[in-house]
């Protein structure tokens, strides 16, 4: 009989000591749990916090009692483990009852991983969180509960942090996300993760990139660009890194983030202690390098594999490819293998390929649109793949990381033998269709360019119909519709070569090869003008505009909205681009000003097409939303109002004004200068196009420190009376020589709010159009060369025909 002591329990432990029982009776099996439970589904933790499940005691997949009534298994929880001695083969045990020493002949590591910690001022307070178990589950459920939370904010954007950003937003809390990275889902490429960046953007987070938090206090959380967001209560989900403390303290050998090393058969440095789960390393298959990869699964198999190796199985300790996946709001996020970063971090070669699938059968009421990213080699093996969507992005996600773990060149991705019926699938799959691109790409029957490459082509053609091409295009692209190339091949220069494009690729190939055929050199856009704008675009968080009561009269007075059976409503579900546009223009043609029609689309790269389009054609947008999965947009014929009637996500009606903010600066005082760009930058902040017209006195507000130009005349006598930059401002009152302004910049500093010259920097990057008057440069004496780099010029017109846009216009 052999006393096998296992510190840790949940995946990896309850794993092993389950299969230790089934193969052996005799053994004596000991789980020591730091906390209150054994094993639990720690996954599921978000999902109750955001009421998506409900019964609490589901996620307790095992209990104390259980284990050791149906298996003879000895729980300890409520019990750490602070130290082990291998010479003794002994471990020092801490209990609610004091301290004690307990024996093993073998001892098994799994106490998995810890929430990394940041040294934020503030973040050992009350109403901060992290989320690892049980417990911490309970104390956010009962802190939202008991404290009425209507804002939280999420740090980190990985798994832990995408979850609890949705399940908050369930809930109904508004969600701000910071995340120190330029993506979230670190994972996958930016590429890809720009497509959920997107969508959690419309669904109303508030996504902060490249951000990093400085300070947390009772109600705020304090950015270290100076951003204050309101903030009942704060998740740190920055990531996790291996409990692997008392094993280093004992001398075992550790590698890849302090994970614990192991041979093939996860055997420790030391003899007779193993490590299993998110506590060791483990080898990448692709990579073949050691690596951190805390995965549930891993963890599970590690310890059945374990399990066999301890009772004289012959075992083949796995290698993972890291495959993992992820429900951000409507969407499902996957990837398996190598990243993109990665591969160029290791000096690989590699091809790319984006392919645009659905579902199921277009035809087949339900289909949803998915985007998957391969990489591959020039000889074929598969490096990893990455897939956005809705529907089915398991199944498929889960078919490549079978061919990675089997050794399949991407080729074979073509020959996978998919069930198919229109319901589940199409004739050719979208994992089908990568083996196929795949193929061309590595028999060199077609060249691919990507997003960021295409703008270096001069002669750049768009294939797709002349509505889409309306819509937007790249640079100036020449739009020839695949229909008309082969009769329009004498207005491309065949000495140069051509970049084609369409919408996701398909004509795109189609294009490149007529062209290739006929002896040009073609290149044709991985992914599309789709993939490319995705990548470009910027989306706007949907806000809730405050109007007041007497505009929504005068505009309902107007033209009143009408009732939704009135309307014209087309099930687009399941079309691909530019199919629901081509359905929305064909109704519109047919129908008569101020009536209104409402389309139904499942592609989410819908709700910015239909805008752009109303845009582009002179119509209305009444409606424009997120609902059950899919987007939601009404559309009026007839745009002559400058009002627009809108619907927030409650169906309350809203009015849209004209969203614009000019402000004239004339004075040219400190602190008249710091209530302007405070206005400024707080009417930016609400989406407003700000533009401010320094004139006067208020070109020194502006003017650039350290410069020197010669002047005469009046010229040099202005010169030598005015400040020469911000930081020589004047107060209005109680200036007394300099010495009050000097005291208000202290009280700033001390009260830590912003100096002018950084108010400054932060306007010009939240895009707020500076404009100095030229007349009162003339006047003045003011060159260009004394202004700020940034500044525009202009005159009153250029003021007035801002004015024309706004709805907030000031005199300083």
């Amino acid at each position: 009989m052999r006393k096998i002591m296992i510190i840790g329990g949940v995946a990896g432990g309850a794993s092993v000591a389950a299969r230790l029982r089934r193969l052996n009776e005799q053994d004596e099996i000991t789980i020591i749990e730091r906390g209150p439970h054994v094993s639990f589904a720690n996954c599921g933790l978000p999902y109750y916090i955001g009421d998506e499940i409900q019964d609490r005691d589901k996620l307790l997949i095992q209990t104390p009692e259980l284990m050791n009534d149906r298996m003879n298994i000895n729980v300890r929880t409520n019990t750490e483990a602070t130290q082990i001695n291998p010479d003794n083969k002994t471990v020092l045990l801490k209990t609610q009852n004091g301290v004690e020493e307990a024996s093993y002949d073998v001892l098994i590591l799994s106490m998995g991983a810890r929430a990394i910690e940041v040294p934020i001022e503030g973040a050992k307070q009350s109403h901060v969180f992290t989320l690892r178990n049980i417990p911490d589950m309970d104390k956010i459920k009962s802190y939202i509960n008991e404290h009425n939370v209507k804002t939280a904010s999420v740090v980190g954007g990985g798994f832990i942090g995408l979850e609890m950003a949705e399940n908050l937003h369930a809930l109904g809390i508004d969600v701000t996300l910071f995340e120190l990275g330029e993506q979230v889902m670190p994972s996958m490429d930016k590429d890809m993760t720009k497509l959920l960046e997107t969508h959690m953007v419309q669904r109303g987070v508030h996504l902060k990139l490249k951000s990093s938090i400085k300070e947390i206090n009772e109600h705020n959380v304090i950015a270290e660009n100076g951003d204050v967001i309101q903030s009942d209560m704060v998740i740190m989900a920055i990531g996790v890194i291996p409990e692997s403390a008392i094993a280093q303290e004992a001398g075992i050998e550790t590698g890849a983030k302090g994970a614990i090393k192991t041979n093939d058969a996860f055997e420790t440095s030391i003899k007779d202690i193993y490590a299993i789960g998110d506590v060791a390393e483990i080898t990448h298959k692709i990579s073949q390098q050691d690596v951190h990869i805390p995965l549930a699964w891993i963890a599970n198999r590690e310890g059945r594999l374990l399990a066999d190796h301890l009772n004289g199985k012959v075992i083949e300790k796995i290698k993972p490819i890291g495959t993992a996946i992820a429900k951000v709001f409507d969407l499902t996020a996957a990837s398996t293998g190598l990243n993109e970063r990665t591969l160029k971090m290791q000096g690989l070669d590699y091809h790319i390929i984006h392919v645009s699938g659905q579902s199921n059968a277009t035809y087949y009421p339900g289909a949803e649109p998915m985007t998957i990213k391969a990489l591959f080699s020039p000889e074929g093996k598969i490096y990893g793949a990455q897939i956005v969507g809705r529907k089915g992005v398991d199944k498929r996600i889960d078919l490549i990381a079978s061919a990675m773990t089997f050794n399949q060149d991407i080729r074979s991705l073509a020959q996978i033998e998919i069930a198919y019926a229109p319901p589940f699938s199409s004739a050719k799959d979208p994992v089908n269709m990568v083996g196929y691109i795949a193929q061309n790409v590595l028999d060199d029957e077609m060249k691919m360019v990507q997003y960021d490459e295409i703008e270096n082509f001069n002669q750049l053609i768009d294939v797709r119909e002349p509505i889409e091409y309306d819509m937007g295009t790249i640079g100036s692209a020449k739009n020839i519709p695949l229909g008309t190339l082969r009769d329009r091949l004498d207005e491309l220069d065949i000495n140069e070569p051509v970049a084609i494009f369409c919408q996701v690729g398909q004509r795109g190939y189609n294009a490149a090869r007529i062209l290739q055929n006929n002896g040009f050199d073609v290149v044709n856009l991985d992914g599309g003008y789709k993939h490319y704008k995705a990548m470009h675009e910027t989306v706007n968080r949907p806000e809730v505009k405050a109007i007041e009561q007497t505009q929504i009269e005068e505009r309902t007075k107007k033209e009143q909205p009408m009732k939704k059976d009135d309307r014209r409503i087309i099930e687009a579900s399941g079309l691909q681009c530019p199919g629901p546009i081509l359905k929305v223009k064909e109704n519109m043609d047919e129908m008569k000003d101020g009536e209104q029609l409402e389309i139904h689309v499942t592609d989410f790269g819908f709700c910015t097409d239909i805008e752009a389009w109303a845009k582009n054609t002179g119509n209305t947008m009444i409606s424009n939303e997120m609902k059950d999965g899919k987007v939601v947009a009404v559309v009026q014929k007839g745009a002559d109002l400058p009002i627009n009637v809108m619907n927030d996500r409650e169906g309350h009606q809203l009015v849209e004004t004209k969203n614009g903010a000019t402000m004239v600066v004339f004075s040219g005082d400190l602190d008249k200068a710091l209530a302007s760009f405070i206005i400024a930058t707080g009417a930016a902040s609400y989406g407003k196009e700000v533009t401010m017209f320094f004139t006067f006195w208020g070109l020194n507000v502006i003017k650039k420190p350290g410069v020197t130009v010669a002047k005469e005349g009046l010229g040099k006598m202005f010169n030598k009376m005015m400040p020469k930059h911000a930081g020589q401002l004047p107060i209005s009152k109680m200036n007394m020589g300099g010495l009050g302004a000097r005291m208000i910049r202290h009280v700033m500093n001390k009260k830590k709010v912003d100096s002018l010259e950084t108010m400054i920097e932060k306007a010009q990057s939240m895009g707020i159009k500076m404009v100095a008057c030229t007349m009162s440069m003339d006047i003045m004496a003011v060159t260009k060369e004394e202004l700020i780099d940034g500044v525009e010029y202009g005159g009153v017109a250029t003021y007035l025909g801002d004015t024309e846009q706004s709805n907030l216009n000031l005199f300083i």
